[in-house]
């Protein structure tokens, strides 16, 4: 059991990293514009307080962070050059090594907020049709 938890710990020390890598990658000049557009979305999102799908959704809430921020730092990965990865890797391990706090990604959370406010007057809107439909005489 220890182990699987040490495992876990250093798993997600190495996705903290990755993303600090793309962070810097996100600013470098010779990082070509789709990589650091999909550096942009998966930075953003990693870096936001508030999750798309809340952690206390059963198995959803777990689903982004195990899935898809891998994916998308793996997908960032593929498509930057490695001498712009080499160089943000060399700046992501100086800032782990200053203990510099992460940056907090106040307009990723903005947005994920907005989706989330359109989801529900969507809802509520899709609701009251139905309801006034089940209202109709027949």
């Amino acid at each position: 059991m220890r182990r699987v938890i040490d495992s876990l710990r250093t798993w997600a020390r190495s996705i903290k990293r990755q993303i600090m890598v793309l962070w810097f990658s996100c600013r470098h000049p010779k990082a070509p514009w789709l990589a650091k557009a999909l550096a942009v979305c998966v930075v953003a999102y990693a870096l936001s307080p508030i999750d798309l799908i809340p952690d206390f959704i059963p198995v959803l809430g777990y689903l982004d962070d195990l899935i898809l921020l891998p994916l998308g730092i793996l997908l960032v990965m593929r498509l930057m050059p490695d001498e712009v990865l080499n160089e943000c890797r060399f700046r992501a391990t100086e800032w782990e090594q200053r203990q510099e706090p992460r940056p907090v990604s106040r307009m990723a959370a903005g947005l994920i907020v907005m989706i989330w406010l359109v989801a529900l007057v969507c809802g509520w809107w899709f609701f009251a049709r139905y309801l006034a439909d089940e209202s109709l005489p027949q």
